[in-house]
């Protein structure tokens, strides 16, 4: 029998990463992500999926962030009690992350039922911190470079990828097959996280296509981010940085932390990290020295840089201190979290400044904020943006055009299909043209929904 693949979510949009590998009747699932951005895709996450829950016999994760593993506590509230296997770095974030993932939908559906600003009766969270905390029961951590069975008679293998701690590639061998999933790849000149490990052999290959039609620019994130700090502090304002709890926050902490050594910003600023996630990410940084490229020195410096910011109570009291100052706060899209709060409220000053550190999903805040929209709607209500708005164009944590093509000219032998995923649709196409002219390979943009071969 053959070996399909159902492309759940991840196509045509950066969010919702779903594979359904099937064969002989067994069912696993490769990535279990949020979808996130437009409503319609949110409204993705509402929907049932094509197959029932109890009836996936394995779960695997490229890696922790809410668009690979954001539906696991769904996922388990709708009957599934298999294995959910992880890098171990990986199940360490995921203990951080959905439960927090869970605690803000509580949060968020709590505030818009107590001002009455939902159509619904009352606003519902996808899932609880409860049920997140439950979830957890099911992850199972396989080291990298070990080869492991999810279900009897195949193979899985995890490989570094970069990007943030535990992100993995996955070699999936199943029937005679041989399935890579890129996962999300990291950059090799990342400031912090290892390169990606070459790809092995496969048969069929799903490449995430993130930044498929653009170059990363040459200047580096320390230039870029020292100009726009000096600029916001000279004029006594607030910088407020969207960042992904996991990878971005560390990322910039050990940036900024570095531009206090070399006097390039000053060295009394004042930089708090508003983000529990982002706390307990950082701490968890020593546990998993082979991810990572900083020293023991480097890894102290970057937990007193900043002021760490845990309880509701001190991150309310930021909005009485005074500029300039820094704060780092989830999430890096401004779609959730305790940054909201410092966006209403810096926002409509023009003294002050939104530092954007990431890629930013159309239908985000993010998004508004970055194609200079005058007004963000914030807890149903819209916001003035008078603050002077900068978007990091060197700061991404995923490899650009070029080095996905790199990435995958590492292969020994062409493989007999390349699936382009996890890209808006411009950038899918424009990655698929590339292997299609340069590598000489077959490759597919699927639709959502699509079934296709190995």
């Amino acid at each position: 029998m053959s070996v399909n693949i159902t492309f759940l979510g991840g196509t045509g949009t950066v969010t919702g990463s779903k594979y359904l590998v099937q064969h002989d009747g067994k069912k696993l699932l490769v990535d279990c992500g949020l979808f996130q951005g437009y409503k319609q895709l949110r409204l993705r996450n509402w929907n049932p999926m094509p197959v029932e829950a109890a009836d996936v016999d394995a779960v695997l994760l490229t890696h922790a962030h809410l668009d690979h593993s954001g539906y696991v506590p769904l996922l388990y509230r709708q009957g599934y009690r298999g294995h959910i296997h992880a890098t171990p770095a990986t199940c360490d974030l995921c203990a951080i992350l959905l439960p927090d993932s869970g605690h803000i939908q509580e949060e968020d559906a709590a505030f818009l039922n107590r001002h009455g600003y939902t159509k619904h009766a009352p606003a519902l969270p996808l899932y609880s911190k409860h049920d997140a905390l439950l979830s957890l029961q099911l992850l199972k951590p396989e080291r990298e470079g070990i080869s492991f069975s999810p279900i009897p008679g195949w193979k899985a293998t995890f490989s570094h990828a970069g990007h943030i701690l535990g992100a993995a590639s996955i070699l999936l061998e199943v029937a005679g097959r041989r399935i890579l999933f890129s996962g999300d790849l990291g950059r090799p000149d990342d400031l912090i996280m290892n390169a990606p490990d070459a790809p092995p052999d496969a048969d069929t290959v799903l490449i995430e296509s993130t930044y498929g039609n653009r170059e990363h620019p040459q200047d580096d994130v320390l230039t870029e981010l020292a100009v726009a700090i000096k600029r916001v502090a000279a004029r006594g304002g607030v910088a407020v940085v969207p960042v992904f709890a996991v990878g971005r926050a560390q990322a910039l902490l050990h940036a900024m932390a570095l531009l206090k050594q070399r006097g390039e910003i000053p060295h009394s600023l004042p930089i708090f990290l508003d983000s529990p996630m982002a706390v307990h990410t950082t701490e968890l940084m020593p546990r998993h020295p082979d991810a990572h490229r900083l020293d023991t020195q480097a890894l102290k410096t970057l937990g007193r840089v900043a002021t760490m910011v845990e309880t509701p109570e001190q991150s309310k009291a930021l909005a009485k201190h005074h500029g300039p100052m820094v704060i780092l706060s989830a999430s890096g899209m401004a779609t959730g979290g305790r940054v909201l709060h410092h966006l209403a409220h810096y926002l409509p000053d023009h003294r002050n400044m939104v530092i954007l550190t990431g890629y930013q999903a159309p239908g985000t805040r993010g998004a508004t904020l970055a194609s200079g929209g005058g007004l963000v709607r914030i807890h149903a209500q819209d916001v003035a943006v008078n603050a002077e708005v900068v978007q990091l164009q060197s700061s991404s944590a995923h490899a650009d055009a070029s080095q996905l093509l790199d990435w995958l000219k590492h292969m020994k032998h062409a493989p007999d299909q390349v699936y382009v995923v996890h890209g808006e649709a411009e950038a899918s196409d424009a990655l698929r043209q590339r292997i299609e002219r340069e590598l000489k390979w077959r490759a597919v943009v699927p639709e959502h929904g699509s079934t296709w071969p190995t």
